[in-house]
């Protein structure tokens, strides 16, 4: 009997080991996961999605559901067919429960022309993107196990430099022949002893300009140059001696150029309705202390009234809220522990960043001390019933813009998408400007506060992204890939990192995956050219002819010899944008109204010919531009 039953307990353990054996274990419940695990069906593999995620979709269905997308043409293959099926969805009366889909209108929907195979829509609530991703569940047969997170210390097996199997904190194993790590955090590739990086290179390690620390750049609006007088870092106004406010550090800042370990900021991505049917109050958070949103009542009461900036509506008479100025929904400084931090650890930094969001939408709602317009129209707002519920009707996806990143086989940079250097072996296109958020807020020494480290810089058209980029260094991990915490330097990273490419990079992965194992070679060694049929076979775009993202005037549309401030020989930090309603070019240079006069612009224009020139000079108004701007000609005589 005994002898029975062991022989019962191995026939049953080989069936468990038998059943856990997939062509492809992909680690991740994100978008990029599920278009993978998509992928690799339409292949003919077998492939199991182990998800530390309950809900799918990652960001997608978590709350940014009004995309960042860059040029939406290089936007091709399941990427784009995810966006088709939301835009199948809107075209339904039945979609329409808040809100008459004629009173939304078109926003977010692709071309009206286009026909009804490729019509697409960029704008959606949570709830309808992971309808999405559950009916690619259900229509390709994927095999997902929810709520398994890796055994980050001893869940990773190899054999030499080949991923065997991964064991998850509940004991299950899952082995394969080839694995893809699509966690925003990398957890699966710094378990497998892959290289990789947390924060900002040195702009020397790559060459590049706009990485490392940011002192003295001022982007977007996201600093307190936005405001009309300066706000002071202190409890008392100007006085050290009371002490620092909340949400300040008191570490130095550090020196342009050079790297540190620091994060840009998160957020959640929340969603809000203001139909009253709809509606729940913004509840008050646990542990609220209204001493937290000190410097956001001073910059209020400043007379600064961009509060509702970043309520971009989404169908329904919802939003997608995002942070927009000086003190807003991002927790500057709360998460640099996190992308190495244990599970407990990220658990109470997500925890914490629910509070200070919840808290801060308390306080403009509730303190008697905030602006009354704001307050008022703040309390038109609320979470909405029919969003999250299985979690306080809050997103259940903290907005991880970075973690970490791997050091791969190449390693993308600043100068692949501003297209100073050719990129190799494309697998997909970025297009979205590159973006980082602010790392750090800090004390002037004129002691008021400032943020750190906000970017945005336009690529000027879309770029390739190279298929090294998602593949370890070779002897690292030869049945690994890597498509959300992929090869980038932090710089490159803020533009590649949105949810449209991250499903681009999983369906090149998961093509590659399929491609060496039918080979039987490593990742690193799999003709691009075989990978390059398939993935155009697939309706991927890797490569862009079509006009760039020239949205002012055309240089070459103006008489006479023209010289754009990219045609100019620079000193001093500048910042470049494309907000203004009017500008020559791709866009314009400022000095993020820093007003020390210590940046300067020599355009050195090739005269044909001697004789009488007319100088003329444009420059994009804005109500901060300066009225005592030096401007010096200098000329033969």
């Amino acid at each position: 009997m005994q002898l029975r039953t062991l022989l019962a307990s191995v026939l049953l353990s080989c069936q468990v080991l038998q059943a856990a054996d997939h062509d492809i274990v992909i680690y991740g419940g994100t978008c990029s996961a599920i278009i993978a695990a998509v992928q690799a069906k339409k292949m003919g593999k077998t492939v199991v999605v182990v998800s530390p995620d309950k809900h799918l979709g990652g960001l997608s269905s978590g709350g940014l559901g009004f995309t960042d997308t860059g040029n939406k043409a290089v936007i091709g293959g399941l990427s784009r067919d995810f966006y088709h099926r939301i835009w199948l969805h809107y075209d339904q009366d039945s979609a329409w429960v808040q809100q008459k889909k004629s009173e939304y209108g078109g926003k977010g929907q692709g071309t009206p022309a286009m026909d009804g195979e490729n019509r697409t829509m960029w704008i959606f609530e949570p709830h309808v993107a992971e309808q999405v991703f559950e009916d690619y569940v259900k229509e390709f047969g994927l095999e997902v196990v929810r709520d398994e997170w890796l055994d980050r210390a001893k869940g990773v097996k190899k054999d030499g430099d080949k991923i065997t199997s991964i064991t998850t904190l509940s004991g299950k194993t899952y082995s394969g022949k080839m694995f893809i790590d699509a966690t925003y955090e990398g957890d699966l590739m710094a378990a497998a002893g892959v290289d990789y990086h947390v924060g900002r290179e040195a702009t020397s390690v790559y060459d590049e300009k706009w990485n490392g620390i940011q002192v003295g750049v001022l982007h977007h609006r996201h600093h307190f140059g936005a405001v009309k007088e300066p706000i002071s870092a202190y409890k008392v106004p100007g006085d050290p001696k009371s002490g620092v406010l909340p949400r300040v550090s008191t570490e130095p800042a550090g020196e342009y150029g050079k790297g540190d370990k620091r994060v840009q900021a998160y957020c959640f991505r929340s969603c809000y309705t203001n139909d009253p049917s709809n509606r729940i109050p913004f509840p008050k958070p646990e542990g609220y202390d209204a001493g937290q949103y000190e410097i956001l009542l001073r910059v209020l009461n400043a007379g600064w009234g961009e509060f509702f900036e970043k309520f971009d509506p989404i169908p329904n008479h919802k939003t997608d809220t995002n942070n927009h100025g000086p003190f807003s929904f991002d927790n500057i400084g709360y998460i640099y522990d996190y992308p190495e931090g244990s599970y407990e650890k990220r658990r109470q930094i997500i925890a914490e960043h629910r509070q200070y969001q919840q808290g801060l939408l308390w306080f403009v709602a509730n303190d008697p001390r905030v602006p009354k317009k704001v307050q008022e129209e703040l309390q038109t707002w609320g979470l909405p019933k029919d969003e999250f519920a299985d979690n306080g009707n809050w997103s259940h996806q903290l907005y991880i813009r970075e973690a970490r990143r791997m050091v791969g086989s190449y390693v993308m940079t600043e100068n692949e998408l501003l297209k100073k250097r050719p990129t190799p072996d494309s697998v997909g296109m970025g297009s979205y400007g590159i973006d980082s958020h602010n790392i750090q807020r800090y004390i002037t020494p004129e002691g008021n506060v400032q943020n750190e480290g906000d970017i945005g810089v336009s690529t000027k058209g879309p770029y390739e992204i190279a298929y090294g980029s998602l593949v370890p260094k070779k002897g690292q991990g030869s049945n690994l890939l890597v498509p959300v915490a992929m090869s980038a330097s932090h710089i490159a990273y803020g533009s590649i990192r949105m949810e449209p490419v991250f499903m681009i990079l999983g369906q090149s992965a998961a093509t590659a995956a399929a491609l060496a194992m039918d080979a039987g070679i490593p990742v690193q060694d799999l003709p691009y050219e075989q990978l390059k049929t398939q993935i155009l076979k697939d309706g991927q775009i890797l490569h862009f002819d079509g006009p760039t993202t020239l949205r002012g005037i055309d240089p070459k549309s103006l008489k006479g010899i023209v010289m754009d401030d990219s045609d100019a020989k620079v000193t001093g930090v500048w910042s470049e944008s494309g907000a203004a309603k009017s500008f020559i070019g791709d866009g314009y240079s400022h000095d993020g109204n820093a007003k020390d006069g210590k940046c300067s612009l020599r355009f050195e224009p090739k005269l044909t010919k001697p004789g009488k020139y007319r100088l003329m000079l444009a420059s994009t108004p804005n109500s901060n531009r300066a009225s005592n701007a030096a401007v010096e000609v200098q000329y033969a005589g």
